[in-house]
This record gives C-alpha cells, structure tokens and sequence, in this order.
C-alpha cells in the first residue's frame, strides 16, 4: 500500500493546489479578467451540490435501497428547468436588495426582522453542523483506510493532536478564511474560491468516473456481467424502481431534493450570492442535470460489484468506491479516488462555512452588538474590521464544532443519513421563502412559527433519535414515546409506520410548518415595513430598476450622519465611490447638502446590508436618522397597491357568486360526462385485452398442432392449454353478461331455501387446497347453527369464493372466515394480514375492472371484475358488502337481512326495493 508520507503529502498538495488556483483567479480578477464570470463555472459551482455523500454515500445507499438513491437527484434535475421563475426572481431580489445569506433573505422579505434573521442562523446551524461533519467523517475514513493501517473504530479513539482528520480541518478552515473573508462586503464575489469550487467538480468527477470504469471493465465485464453476478447472488431486488416504502418514498425524497438544491445554504451562496448574470441560467439549467446523470452512472455498477466482491465480509457498502481499487492493488487509482472524496467533502465545507458564517456575524453578533448603546459607540469606527474578524472566528469554531460532532456522534451513522437530516431541516425554510417571493399575504408571524414548529418536529423526529443511538438519552424514548405517550414515538408519530424514518419527518414538520404559515398569514396584519418588503419581493421585477425611490420612506435625515455610518464599515475610498455610483444611478449628485433624500436613505441601508444584513443595517441607519411611521393608507397609496384591500362592490360580489355557482354546476357535469367516458374506454380496452391474450394462446398452439408433428404428451399438453384458455374467455365473457344483466336489472335470482352453514362449508372446502398450496393458514368459525334461507346458493357462493380467493392473492401468511348473527342480519367476514387496500382506493374497489395498485410488486392476476359482481349479487339480496381495516388485517364483509329473506320472494320484487 502507499505510504503514509505519500498520503499525506499528496493531500496538503492537492489542498496547495486549491490554494493556486483560487489565489491566480484572484489575482486575475483585479486585473479586469474574470474566470468565474462563465456559464459553465456557474454551473460547475452549483455541483458543490454533490459532497462525499454523493461520492461515498450513494454507492453506500445504492447498496441498501438499490435505485433510490436517484430520487435526491432527480428532484434537482426536475425543478431545473424552473429556475428562471423560482431562481432568477431570488437572485433579482438578491443583487437588488444586496441579501448576503438565506437567514438575510427571510429576515430581509418579513420586515427586515432580527429574531426571524437570528432564529434562522441558528436553525441553519443545527442543521448544517451534522451535515459539515460527515463529510470531515469521510476524509477520516477514506485516509484510514487508503493507509490500510490502523481499524476504523481506532482511528475515531485518537485523541485530536494524532488525528490526522483534525490538521485537515484546520487546513480547510485556513483556505476558508483566506479567500471567503477578503472583503467585508458578504455579497462580495469570492472569486477565488468559486474557481476552485469549479475546479473541484471537475476533478471529482473525473475520478468518479475512473473508478466506475476499472470496477466495470477490469473488474468485470462490463454492466451485464455485474447484474448477471449480482442477480445470481440474490441482489436482483436492488434493480427494482420501487423502494422498501413504495412510490411514497421516491416522491417525498425528490421533494426534499428540490428544495434542498434551492435553500441549502451552500447552494444559496453558490447559486445566488456568487452569481454575476442571470442569464447564466440558462445554460446552467441543463448543464447541471447532466453533472448529476453522469456522476451517478456508475453508482450503481460500483454498489453491486462492491456487494458481488465483499459479499459476506464486514466492508461498510460507503467504502465501496475506494475499497474495490485497493483489493487489486491499484494504489494510484486508489490515491485519485481518495482526492476525488476528499475535493467532494472539502468543497461543501469551505462554501457551507462562508455562508454560515456570514449568517452569524450579520444575524446574530452584530445585532447584539448594535442594540447596545455603549459597545456600539465604543467601537463604532472599527465595525467594519470587527465583521472581518467575527466571519474568521466563526469559520474555525464552526469547523471545530463539526469536528466534535464528528468523534462523539457521526461515527455511528452513515453519509447518508445525516446528509438527509440536514435536508430536512433546510427543507423547514421553503413556506416563508416561496411563499414571500410569490404571495403578498406572508406575514412574519406565519413565517416565525412554521419555522420554529418545523424545527421542532425535525429535532424530535430525527436528531433526538441520534442522540439516543449515541447514548445520551434514554432508549425508552424511541420505545415508548415522549411522556410515554406511544403516540408520540420520534419515528412513528400518531402511529404512522408506513414510511421512511426522514419521509415521515419530513412529511410532519412540512406540512404542519405550511399550515402554520398559511393560516396565521391569513389573519395577521403586517406593518408598513413589512408590506412595502412584500411588494418589492413579489414584483421584484416591477421595481428592481427603482426601488429606493419605490420602497417608502418618511422622516428626516442628515447626509454627514448617513456619510459617517458608512464610512465606518467601507473607508473613506468605497464609501465615495458608493455615493458616486448613487449619483450616477439617479441623477442626483451629493453636494455639500445636510439633508438626505429618502432615496439616498434606502440606497445607504442598501448598501449596509451587503455588509452587515438587512436587519443589522436597519438598526443602524435606525440609529442616525429619524424615521416615522408610515401609516398602511400611504403605503398603498404610493405603491397603488390599494386594491388589495378595497372591498368588492356588493353587486360584482353577488355576479360573481352566482356565476361561480353556474360554473361549478358545469364543471359537475362535465366531469361525469369525462368520468363516464373515461370508463367507457377503459371497459373496452380491458376487455378487449383481457380477450386478447387467450384468443393469442388459442391461435398460437393451435397453429403449432397443425403444422408441427408433435409427440403424443406434447400434442395432449398443447390441448389442455387450449381448453384452459377457452375456458378463461369464457369465464370472462360470463361475467360480462353478468354485469350486465345486473346492471340492466333483467339478472333473475333462483331464489330456494338453503342453509346458510352448509353453503358456507361447501364453498370454503373448494378453496382449502389453495391454501395449502400457498402456505396459507386457514381458520374458520362459524357462530351459528341451522340459518334457513331463501337464497340464490350459486351466487352467494360465487360471492364467498370471489372473497376467499381475494384474500389469496394478498395474505402474507393468514385467512380468517367469520360467521356470525347480529340481531336481524347475518354476516360473513372473510379477514387477510396482507397490506390492505389504501384509504384513498377504498371508494373504487367495488369498481369494474379496478384493481388494487400497491399490494404486491407483481399485479395480481385476475379480470377486476369478481367484487363488481360480488357487489351487485349482494344487493340483490337486499344485503351489503365493505371493506375496512381491522388491526392488522384487511376485512371484506358482506351481510344479508335475515327477516326479508325468510319468505321466498321474486327477483323482481328484490331489485326494484
């Protein structure tokens, strides 16, 4: 194996590396040539989407799940294509307001707010520090293991000064502050390290793709040779499209992925902050979908031939990617896939650090500083160089912190896992942000609790039970619940089970994080502050070329107090040119005047926001100026927003409820006209296809007996499969008749005394081999004796045989049959431990033709047409059948009112009552 020496020398040589690139793109931007001002930069910045989670953990996830995996990567390749409405409107709103970071962007929409700005820094921490510290978990373990010396577990015991993982940290912190923490402007372009970002994508792709090929073409041979050994070996399930939770879980964690290609801080900064056109877009829009196709096409070839090579040994399926090359002793393939990890992981902390650090320093410290009087004025003319070095001190403690979380809690989880932990907790920001870009309604209030209930429910349901794996709390509290309220399990609230740990997390604090918005929104007043963001925000597009003279500002204003606040945080040389380029843009030079124009006002707070955040620049212009209160009617009045409040003319209001009613009676009757179609078709088209396939068996053995001389056996085989096959169309044809003489009402009942108990023994004695063959257990109890009554007993039968073999298809081990007399009606239940039917097919599955979806992987075979006659039988009879759930069993029922069929009746007389 390569020495120790050589891997760490190659490492800090790749971090030099790293350390050239961003200093000449640096160095070339001051000249005028700017690298990352490109297209393709853009769109290769972006794939810092892509950490040692991707590079690692999709094969580890791959391993488990099989093509699940591609569900967080088809949510950004879908929502692509809307980023020039969703992306573009934020980045208009972005460079326009000067926002330096998501915590800025939500506090900046709800009226420039400290507490939302501070509470989503602080949530944005919570939820990035697990993230940060997995991929610093991924450089540690790909190094123990490329050194192939000391056990993994070891490697987390050593204490931090031999820790190799601790002196990489540092490192990166280092990078980190050098080029995110050059200027103090947080909408500053960090060139630099955008390049290297750039350069990291490329280089980590590249060894991907390097070691797909040696696994799938030296390795094996080729794509069907590791499927073929893998099927062979019982891992055919992980070729699968449906995951362990079924169609549910791809679609919750596209969802995820949408929003967390959008929100995560790192992508904010990438996407939105360090974007210098718009227009880049465009091309980013289909350049970044096809980063992540070829990225991910070798994940799942590496998955199984990790699997196929290690099956039965203890290889953690994550390591696949750097294990399979050091089993063939290729130590410099080895070498170049542990610098592609480590470029995945060191990419996302170097950008995730900056943002959140610009985060901290402009939501939280320098709030706390600016709301007190004597720290503020103490160190008033050192603001500026006090950000500086706040961003640096929070970008070390951030890194050092995400390695604690490394050695005391990460080493128990996989990349995976974490990295969808984080996800979700990002996921909690999408309400207010999407909300607030396209609804004027948003208020801060709605925003301030859905976030905080979100959080909530994120930090019970998926960071609580890390801290209990990790030992820090009671497991009783997975077991029993909160309180011991079994209702209130961190993976299973209000007894859900029937998804993913994270899906189900994310379901939660989602949906009930948006209800909170919406509602509270809806009845909450904003201020004038708050409205005139809101306008601004959602008609971005209307005033991004006039806002300081659009938003509303009213007070008086002294231009050597704005020139002082300024001159505090750029020098006098930027704070000139930021008053030249006010003049430029609006035709009003600064003179030697004393007072300041609102304009001038709005475009200083502007200016501090870049700087410091839009709620810290508030309190500061705040501090300088005198400012009144806008009354609501003078914001509306300028921004001619006034409809939005006046009430509709009574006479308008009752046209148009009236002709909502018209619409509504149309559009009823359109969609029973649509929906009676749409059967139409869909009865046609089954049957015909159910006519089909036996017509085609007929013909096709058929053809072979007369024209093949053939073995006697094979010539009597070939006959009773046309006889079965005639005998399927026939059947089939029957039912149709039935139906539709039911339907019809022309259906004739033999109505004759029968008992009901022998009935039922015959009928459940056909279906007792069907079980067997099955492995079904079978148990039936019957809690009556004679029940004389005038019955059809071959439909009643056909009723029970239809439910029985139902129950057939889908049981997982059991059948029960129960008979029982309640009062004046008789009823039979026939009871399966299958999955049962989905509460939203319930209402159909009575339907012709309609078959249960989700069952089991393979459709049942069967016409859909036995409990549409099962139905109609059992009305017949003056009865009903239904279905429901019962524990874990999924109960058919059927009943029939004993006192009407104790005398003998017509079935005339039954139908049409």
């Amino acid at each position: 194996m390569l020495s120790n020496g050589l891997i760490i020398s190659f490492t800090f040589g790749y971090l030099a590396l790293l350390f050239a690139i961003a200093y000449y793109s640096e160095k070339s931007a001051e000249k005028g040539k700017r690298f990352a001002s490109n297209p393709y930069v853009y769109a290769l910045s972006l794939a810092v989407y892509c950490t040692a989670w991707t590079y690692y953990g999709s094969v580890g996830r791959a391993a488990t799940n099989g093509l699940e995996f591609l569900a967080i990567y088809i949510g950004p390749s879908l929502i692509a294509p809307l980023w020039w409405i969703v992306m573009r409107k934020i980045i208009r709103i972005s460079k326009v307001q000067r926002i330096s970071s998501i915590a800025d962007f939500i506090s900046s929409r709800y009226g420039k707010n400290i507490t939302l700005g501070g509470l989503v820094t602080i949530f944005c921490l919570l939820g990035i520090l697990p993230y940060t510290s997995i991929q610093i978990k991924a450089i540690a373990t790909s190094f123990d293991i490329l050194q192939y010396s000391e056990s993994t577990l070891e490697l987390y015991q050593l204490p931090f000064y031999q820790d190799t993982a601790f002196y990489l940290s540092l490192g990166l912190a280092l990078f980190t502050v050098l080029f995110g923490t050059r200027d103090v402007e947080a909408t500053a372009q960090h060139e630099g390290m955008v390049m290297a970002v750039a350069f990291e994508s490329v280089f980590k792709l590249v060894a991907f793709l390097v070691v797909g090929v040696f696994v799938t073409y030296f390795i094996f041979d080729g794509f069907k040779d590791i499927f073929d050994q893998a099927a062979l070996r019982g891992f055919d399930h992980l070729f699968m499209l449906q995951g362990e939770n079924g169609v549910s879980e791809w679609f919750w964690l596209s969802v995820l992925s949408m929003m967390a290609i959008l929100f995560l801080p790192r992508q904010f900064q990438m996407g939105v902050i360090e974007n210098s056109d718009e227009n880049h877009l465009d091309k980013a829009m289909w350049l970044f979908p096809l980063y992540l196709l070829l990225i991910n096409v070798f994940v799942l070839p590496i998955a199984l031939g990790g699997m196929v090579h290690f099956a039965g040994e203890a290889i953690d399926a994550d390591t696949y990617v750097l294990a399979l090359p050091i089993t063939y002793n290729q130590g410099w393939l080895a070498l170049l896939v542990y610098l592609g990890g480590f470029s995945a992981a060191t990419s996302m902390i170097i950008v995730s650090t900056i943002a959140l650090s610009n985060m901290v320093s402009n939501n939280l410290v320098m709030p706390l500083i600016l709301v007190n009087s004597k720290v503020k004025v103490k160190y008033q003319h050192r603001l500026g160089s006090i950000v500086l070095w706040i961003r640096r001190t929070t970008i070390f403690l951030i890194i050092l912190l995400a390695y604690l979380y490394y050695k005391e809690i990460s080493t128990q989880f996989s990349l995976v896992s974490i990295g969808l932990i984080s996800f979700v907790a990002i996921a909690q920001f999408s309400p207010a942000i999407i909300g607030g870009i396209f609804w004027k309604r948003g208020a801060r209030l709605g925003a301030l609790v859905g976030i905080i209930t979100g959080f909530v429910i994120w930090f019970y349901t998926l960071v609580v039970p890390t801290i209990v794996t990790a030992g820090f709390l009671p497991e009783s509290l997975m077991t029993e619940g909160l309180f011991g309220i079994h209702a209130l399990r961190p993976y299973h609230l209000f007894g859900m089970t029937d998804m993913s740990y994270v899906t189900h997390s994310l379901f939660f604090s989602l949906s009930i994080n948006l209800i909170l918005y919406i509602t509270i929104s809806l009845f909450s007043s904003q201020t004038s502050k708050e409205h005139n963001q809101a306008v601004v925000f959602v008609d971005i597009f209307k005033y991004s070329t006039t806002l300081d003279s659009s938003i509303i500002w009213k007070g008086q204003a002294y231009l050597p107090d704005l020139k002082a606040l300024l001159f505090n945080f750029l020098g006098e040389q930027k704070t000139e040119e930021s008053l030249l380029e006010y003049g430029r843009l609006t035709g009003k030079p600064i003179d030697n005047q004393n007072f300041a124009d609102p304009e001038l006002v709005n475009f200083s707070e502007r200016v501090l926001s870049g700087i410091i955040g839009s709620a810290s620049a508030r309190i500061m212009v705040g501090s300088v100026v005198k400012e009144e209160e806008i009354s609501m009617e003078e914001v509306l009045g300028i921004l001619r927003e006034t409809q939005e409040l006046k009430s509709l003319n009574l006479q308008l209001k009752q046209k148009s409820k009236e002709l909502g009613k018209a619409s509504e009676k149309l559009q009823k009757m359109n969609e029973t006209l649509r929906l009676n179609d749409m059967l139409k078709d869909e009865f046609i088209s089954t049957v015909t296809h159910e006519m089909k396939t036996p017509i085609t068996s007929i013909r096709a053995f058929s053809e072979i007996l007369m024209d093949e001389d053939l073995p006697e056996e094979d010539r009597r085989r070939f006959l009773d499969i046309i006889i079965q096959e005639t005998n399927r169309m026939t059947r089939l044809i029957d039912q149709v008749l039935d139906l539709e003489r039911f339907d019809s009402g022309r259906q004739q009942l033999n109505l004759e005394k029968t008992d009901l108990r022998i009935l039922v023994l015959e009928a459940t004695e056909s279906m007792i081999q069907v079980f067997k063959e099955k492995g079904l257990q079978f148990s039936m109890s019957l809690d009556f004796d004679e029940l004389p009554l005038f019955v059809d007993e071959d439909r009643i039968k056909q009723v029970i045989l239809n439910l029985l073999s139902n129950a057939s298809k889908f049981a997982k081990s059991r059948i029960i049959l129960h008979g029982v007399i309640v009062g004046d009606t008789f009823s039979i239940q026939v009871k399966d431990d299958g999955k049962g039917v989905p509460e939203e097919e319930v209402p159909f599955i009575f339907d012709k033709f309609f078959q249960v979806k989700n069952q089991t992987s393979k459709k049942p075979i069967g016409s859909g047409l036995g409990l549409a006659i099962s139905k109609k039988i059992v009305e017949y009879h003056r009865g009903t059948i239904s279905v429901f759930r019962q524990g874990v069993f999924t109960c058919f029922e059927f009943t029939l009112p004993i006192q009407d069929l104790t005398r003998k009746q017509t079935a005339y007389q039954i139908t049409n009552e």
